[in-house]
């Protein structure tokens, strides 16, 4: 079952892992200053990088990159130096990473896959998942669509929050709102998620961890726990392994007790119910 951490403003949480995905550096749906503030307030003995951390898709199409995205970078870079081990397993907008597995920047380790064995024995296939998504795996030229049409819903969002907020109206997602209407007419979420841990069954772990579908949550799917860690772009949500083992969704947003976060974040948690396969 999903938690959601108490508001910690002021001290420092040590975690034995850190599950991080969906940050799409280079597109300015980005919530860099967030992340660099979670980052702050969140140390980890390993932290993973469950792809689409560069947004390499948005960069192409148009450069922006400003030091907020550079922040971040420096931002891990430094949690390296310290001694933290970090992982970066690519997703599908930064899939350039894909031909250097094994390799290592300035501290940060490239891989394809990862088996994490957690500290309550459970071993978990962490993976990006767009593999299992067959609209980027069989029509690129439609997921770029679909990748495009995700920006307009996003510019969309900012206008109609900013008029909202002027008439002193409660925040409301239309980019969440849309995404989840395609999904449910399709059923994705639900496949995606079985076909997801039935991989991690193939290779004999009891659990899968994994990102993409800016969907987070954590459920039992039958014999095997699916995580997803969730995006950077508006849930604002990462995984969190304590040194029990004990797996925890955090929300930034409450995590930092501001009031009208709360209320975005209330609404992210609505939307982390489990969804009908």
């Amino acid at each position: 079952m999903a938690t959601v951490s108490a508001p910690q403003q002021n001290s420092v949480r040590k975690l034995r892992t850190l599950f991080i995905s969906d940050v799409h550096l280079g597109s300015k749906a980005a919530k860099t200053d967030f992340l660099i503030d979670f980052l702050r307030h969140h140390e980890a003995d390993t932290i993973i990088l469950v792809g689409d951390i560069v947004d390499g898709w948005r960069l192409k199409r148009s450069w922006y990159w400003p030091q907020s995205c550079n922040d971040v970078v420096q931002k891990l870079l430094r949690k390296a130096r310290k001694g933290t081990r970090i992982v970066y397993i690519p997703g599908n907008h930064d899939e350039f990473l894909r031909d250097f597995p094994g390799i290592h920047f300035g501290g940060i380790e490239v891989a394809q896959r990862y088996l994490h064995r957690g500290a309550d024995g459970r071993t978990y296939l962490v993976l990006h998942g767009d593999e299992f998504d067959v609209v980027v795996r069989n029509a690129r030229v439609l997921a770029y669509l679909g990748d495009w049409a995700y920006d307009m819903a996003i510019a969309i969002n900012i206008g109609l929050a900013a008029v909202r907020r002027r008439l002193d109206m409660p925040y409301w997602s239309f980019s969440s709102w849309a995404k989840l209407q395609v999904k449910h007419a399709v059923n994705f979420i639900g496949e995606f998620q079985r076909v997801v841990a039935e991989e991690a069954r193939r290779h004999d772990a009891q659990g899968v961890i994994c990102g993409h579908i800016h969907h987070a949550i954590i459920e039992d799917i039958g014999d095997i726990r699916y995580i997803n860690t969730g995006d950077w772009v508006e849930s604002c949500t990462a995984i969190a392994e304590h040194h029990d083992g004990t797996m925890e969704l955090i929300t930034w947003h409450q995590t930092r007790g501001d009031t009208t976060a709360d209320q975005r974040a209330s609404e992210a948690v609505t939307r982390l119910a489990p969804q009908a396969a």
